[in-house]
């Protein structure tokens, strides 16, 4: 018989365990990271790349006062974002700056997918949708993503307004999964995060003029049933052309094999060996 872990003897064992990974990480960022903290009012003087996004979807499987929990903790996070400055050198962590979620702060209970891919409640549910439109602005950088984490082995929802390819969210959870880039480039960066009356709202800015382009893209999106299962299949590659266009790198930034988990007798579907 295998010995348990610490963690899995008892739920106070794993609180323990949990809280220690917690303070654990805490420390090794203040030994070793370079985080960014620092804001300006002062906007700079570029912008790179802005977006925004639909706060309240009104999906069949998402209650409305679930909704209305999300939008009330992006208003508290995006705050916390605001303004930031990105330096050279320096890291960018979303946890670091949003902080932990708790009811003291006024975060409500929002949605949140768990690791099987299930939808389950609780407390900041919903500040993935934050994440995912930083990502989606940084992949339009230069900027080096160093930690990100996806749930997309799970396709929870049907397409309904889609701005960005169905595999370019994030995952986060306090503080272990994270979101971080890092600025190694020569300029400075600012994220410029706020709450509108229906959207989401992030702009980007830099220094000094950033010359080269870049433009992400789906490939070969399909739907494939593979027995009883559909799954969402697909490529997301990243483009980066110079000033003149010119396509200088493709790379591939995510492959996309999730499990549908929504009627898809509306969809064309595949047959696997087809």
């Amino acid at each position: 018989m295998n010995r348990k872990l610490f963690c899995e003897i008892s739920p106070l064992t794993y609180k323990i365990s949990y809280e220690g990974h917690i303070l654990k990480r805490k420390i090794l960022d203040r030994i070793r990271k370079k985080l960014s903290e620092e804001k300006s009012d002062e906007q700079l003087p570029y912008l790179v790349f802005s977006h925004q996004s639909l706060m309240r979807r009104r999906l069949r499987k998402v209650p409305l006062p679930v909704e209305e929990a999300k939008v009330a903790n992006l208003n508290i996070a995006a705050p916390r974002v605001n303004h930031v400055l990105i330096r050279p050198g320096e890291t960018f962590s979303f946890w670091h700056l949003v902080g932990r979620c708790t009811e003291n702060d006024g975060y409500k209970m929002g949605l949140m997918v768990a690791n099987d891919g299930e939808l389950k409640k609780g407390t900041g549910g919903g500040l993935c949708q934050f994440s995912n439109l930083i990502h989606w602005m940084i992949l339009h950088t230069p900027l080096d993503i160093v930690e990100k984490y996806h749930h997309e082995q799970v396709d929870m929802f049907p397409d309904s307004d889609r701005q960005v390819p169905f595999g370019s969210g994030t995952s986060i959870v306090y503080n272990y999964l994270d979101y971080r880039f890092k600025n190694n480039t020569n300029s400075t960066y600012q994220l410029v995060t706020y709450v509108g009356d229906t959207h989401l709202h992030g702009e980007l800015y830099v220094s000094q003029p950033q010359e080269d382009n870049y433009e992400i893209k789906m490939v070969n999106e399909k739907f494939i049933k593979e027995g009883a299962m559909v799954y969402r299949c697909g490529e997301i590659y990243q483009y980066h052309y110079d000033k003149d266009h010119n396509l200088l790198d493709k790379r591939l930034i995510q492959t996309n094999h999730a499990r549908v988990a929504y009627d898809t007798s509306h969809l064309n579907v595949i047959t696997q060996g087809q």
